[in-house]
């Protein structure tokens, strides 16, 4: 059944590690069914039940994957980077409005505050064993915490949002369990659940959030987890309303078991009500990054959730890098204490870009999203010819099939860098790349 590799060990141990070096070698292929426990436990001259343990260990690895009477198999390769891959080469002279990247010109100096953090730890060095969250840091994340409704509970500091995502879904879940995610939604997350060895359940999303039905369905369907983008969602700029956060928390206080995690994406940038979820299910996190309004380059999101979700997180990091800097979180905590960022003007700012830009859409017979952020959700008939003409014509926009997975085709348009000037360009740009093509005649 496996060829010219012959499977190896007489302990349970060793039997995994031979089918993991297998794998890892390439010998043995994603999707390849493995020989049943009792045919391995014969040829290996081992008791079943040492065979039965080996493949349990490569399951709660996620290297195989179990589907009953059909038996096992090596699971599919996890998709690290295949969502950054798909991507538009901007070619000089094209505009690039693909990136998601902010207004620079939206974003605070940093120099005063770095170096009022970095004066502060010549006095008061940070050493081993000292507490890994700084306390003005977490006084002001509290208050803001507990202004913006978000259940109280204790904080963690995480190297930004999508750090603080793994490390709360690899606190509770293993191999194989399945985790609910917007469509369109992050394409980090899309990767990120998979390359954990988790299976990822769409869920779709309109401009006012996830959408009740489908997130009931695949709580239903035994997803444990579910992950929403509070504010400024990516790709669509959705926005929770407090309509649909009762609906969706309704679907959760059934599904008491399920792990919440909610990412405040617009946090800084918008300044639509946030209405969290937060709170229904036993389990949950609720996280806030500093990266679209105080620049991307700093990589701290601060999160809190419940006790046992929050100590497990801490516990690893432990393990791991130890602590978040206390220099960038004495910094960013002096951002924060002084107002250096208007979140009124900026979201203003992106506001009124996006609005203009969806405004000009609609006048051409086009259809858009964007209710908050800085990115602008067209659907389209025909993503790569929309992609490709739109290069063409000079601009260089965000493939859908990133953002995607059931969702119709579409393309994202970040904002940050249109003036006035721009956006009825755009919009004669978008309308041409999307009108079908002229009919041809053949005689």
């Amino acid at each position: 059944m496996l060829g010219e590799y012959p499977i190896e060990g007489r302990r349970a141990a060793d039997i995994a590690a031979s089918v993991e070096r297998a794998v890892g070698s390439g010998d043995l292929e994603p999707g390849q069914l493995l020989p049943p426990m009792r045919e391995l436990a014969q040829h290996l001259g081992v008791n079943p039940n040492t065979v039965a343990a080996a493949y349990r260990t490569l399951r709660e690895r996620g290297v195989i994957e179990t589907g009953g009477r059909r038996g096992s198999r090596v699971r599919a390769k996890p998709a690290t980077t295949a969502r950054k891959q798909i991507r538009v080469d901007v070619p000089p002279g094209v505009r690039d409005v693909s990136n998601g990247n902010p207004d620079t010109a939206l974003l605070p100096p940093l120099a005063d505050a770095f170096a009022w953090a970095a004066a502060r730890g010549d006095k008061e060095p940070v050493l081993y064993g000292d507490e890994a969250l700084d306390p003005e840091l977490a006084r002001h994340a509290r208050v803001a915490f507990g202004k913006d409704g978000a259940p109280e509970g204790p904080l963690a500091v995480t190297s930004g949002s999508l750090d603080a995502i793994e490390r709360v879904l690899a606190a509770h879940l293993k191999p194989g369990d399945a985790v609910a995610v917007e469509d369109p939604g992050w394409g980090s997350l899309l990767d990120l659940v998979p390359a954990l060895g988790l299976r990822v359940v769409p869920v779709g999303v309109d401009d006012e959030g996830p959408i009740p039905e489908d997130v009931e369905r695949a709580l239903g369907a035994g997803a444990r987890a579910l992950v929403v983008t509070d504010r400024a969602q990516n790709p669509t700029g959705a926005a929770v309303t407090e309509p649909r956060a009762r609906a969706v928390r309704r679907v959760l206080a059934a599904h008491k078991d399920v792990l919440l995690i909610e990412d405040d994406h617009g946090h800084g940038i918008v300044d639509l009500p946030l209405h969290p979820l937060a709170g229904v299910t036993r389990h949950w996190a609720f996280v806030r990054s500093a990266a679209k309004a105080y620049g991307p380059d700093l990589r701290i999101a601060v999160m809190t959730g419940d006790a046992v979700t929050v100590d497990r997180v801490q516990g690893r990091q432990r393990l791991g890098p130890g602590w978040v800097s206390r220099i960038l979180q004495r910094a960013v905590a002096r951002l924060w204490s002084e107002g250096a960022v208007d979140t009124r003007a900026v979201a203003a700012s992106y506001g009124e870009r996006r609005d203009a830009l969806i405004a000009a859409l609609a006048e051409r017979g086009i259809v858009a999203h964007g209710r908050s952020g800085m990115n602008v959700w067209v659907p389209v008939p025909d993503e790569t010819g929309a992609v490709a003409r739109l290069l063409h014509a000079g601009w260089a926009v965000a493939p859908g099939a990133r953002f995607r997975m059931e969702a119709a085709p579409g393309v994202r348009i970040t904002v940050s860098t249109l003036g006035a000037d721009d956006i009825g360009v755009v919009a004669d740009a978008v309308a041409s790349a999307t009108e079908p093509a002229p009919a041809r005649r053949y005689g």
